[in-house]
């Protein structure tokens, strides 16, 4: 095999990235499948120490912070989140390094025979890509000897392909209305699905939650016997300034105050911040070397891509994963709190299962100009439902069929000393970030 070759195969498998997904139920999503593929492979799942990490926001930042830190202290950690915005690399890191192009082809041509007998037996349905992905990640990690493995759920959490490990700590992040079609309708309902990463006797570290959702997991602890250490009351935070390149923080923990500065912007990111340094908390209660200045300097260099990024100081141009009605309304927080501007524009673009009625209303009244647009992503919504959507707030969009595209004109249309910002989905925003090195827009 080549690189795409191995790129064909592991999509060759049923994506629910790029197809419409299956209720979220044991009958579509079964574990035991996981289980019997790792199980074929020497069960590399069980090899390193595990956080995991659940919610609907935040994962994959919080992901990263606990991955920084842990290196910071030293601790050969992997990384495995989803979705990527540029390679599918960018999914499977050791020390912050994608997994190659090289030891990805080994891979899967190692993994190959074990995912075809599994597939071909189909005892418990057939393998997803995202599943052949995970267990990806678990045979690198093991062969790469990490002695830490940070995990982000795919989507749920309790038949999610990462919950076949029994993790040092369990982390819910903030917890909102997303993949309603799969999930569930209401909170309650997302909620409980999200906490089904949560074991007996684990430890559980929550983000502020909406009432509906800490309920939900305030009795599954209860019913695990899991301790639950909650964002807000047993950890807190103060904001302590920022500029347009970081954010300073103190954060009450459990074990002492922490001095901190973030190289990321919004105010979820302190929830975030904090959130993660209470999952660190937990593992240095367990006696593993995470001390404050780990933790600083950890925290201090963490990247994490395409939330809340800029890309360009004149015009200001901001890239942001916004895909939701909550993080929707985090966005205009942010643009209201974080950023002077005379004029904005709106570069949106969503998938076809999003909540675009929701989304749209939280975002266009900071804009002067609104372009919708389309990403080359199979899931990607029509541009017709997008402007019409605006239009009912009394906002005529203009359409444009592609992102790069719409940001060069968008570009063209901003001042010196006005804001652009493209958002909607991470595969919009990946394809902004392309465009913008094209034009040599970013640094």
């Amino acid at each position: 095999m080549n690189y795409q070759q191995a790129l064909d195969y592991i999509y060759s498998y049923i994506d629910y990235e790029k197809v419409p997904r299956l209720r979220y139920n044991s009958a579509n999503y079964d574990l035991r499948r996981m289980g019997e593929l790792l199980a074929r492979s020497g069960n590399p799942h069980l090899k390193a120490r595990s956080v995991h990490i659940a919610g609907t926001n935040g994962k994959g930042s919080i992901a990263a912070m606990v991955a920084s830190v842990l290196g910071a202290s030293g601790y050969t950690t992997g990384l495995y989140t989803s979705p990527h915005l540029n390679s599918l690399n960018e999914r499977i890191r050791v020390d912050g390094e994608p997994i190659s192009d090289e030891e990805l082809v080994a891979l899967v041509e190692r993994l190959k025979p074990e995912v075809e007998a599994v597939d071909q037996k189909a005892t418990y349905g057939r393998l997803t890509t995202f599943e052949f992905l995970t267990a990806l990640a678990f045979v690198y990690f093991e062969q790469k000897g990490v002695d830490f493995q940070v995990l982000e759920v795919g989507m749920g959490g309790r038949l999610d392909a990462t919950n076949v490990i029994d993790p040092e700590v369990c982390v819910i992040t903030s917890i909102s209305f997303d993949h309603m079609d799969v999930l569930g309708d209401t909170l309650a309902e997302i909620a409980a699905e999200k906490a089904g990463i949560i074991k007996p006797g684990s430890i559980v570290v929550a983000s502020p939650q909406p009432d509906e959702a800490a309920g939900v997991i305030k009795e599954t602890c209860r019913g695990c016997g899991a301790q639950l250490i909650m964002v807000g009351s047993d950890v807190t935070w103060q904001g302590l300034g920022f500029d347009l390149d970081r954010q300073l923080l103190r954060v009450q923990g459990r074990k002492g105050s922490y001095e901190l500065s973030i190289p990321l912007l919004g105010q979820h990111q302190l929830d975030n911040a904090a959130t993660a340094v209470a999952a660190l908390e937990v593992l240095a209660d367990s006696g593993f070397n995470i001390s404050k200045e780990s933790s600083t300097n950890g925290l201090a260099r963490v990247s994490w891509p395409g939330r809340l990024q800029i890309l360009s100081h004149h015009p200001l141009v901001v890239v942001d994963g916004a895909h939701n009605i909550d993080s929707a309304r985090r966005l205009k927080q942010s643009i209201e709190q974080y950023f002077d501007f005379d004029h904005a524009i709106l570069v949106m673009g969503a998938s076809y299962d999003k909540d675009i009625a929701s989304i749209v209303k939280e975002l266009f009244s900071p804009f002067d100009k609104v372009i919708v647009t389309r990403s080359r992503h199979p899931r990607a919504m029509a541009l017709a439902p997008l402007v019409a959507e605006f239009a009912r707030h009394g906002v005529k969009a203009q359409a444009v069929e592609d992102v790069p595209s719409a940001l060069s004109q968008a570009l063209a249309q901003a001042g010196d000393k006005d804001l652009l910002c493209v958002t909607g989905s991470l595969f919009v925003v990946a394809e902004a970030i392309e465009q913008a090195a094209r034009l040599s827009l970013i640094g």
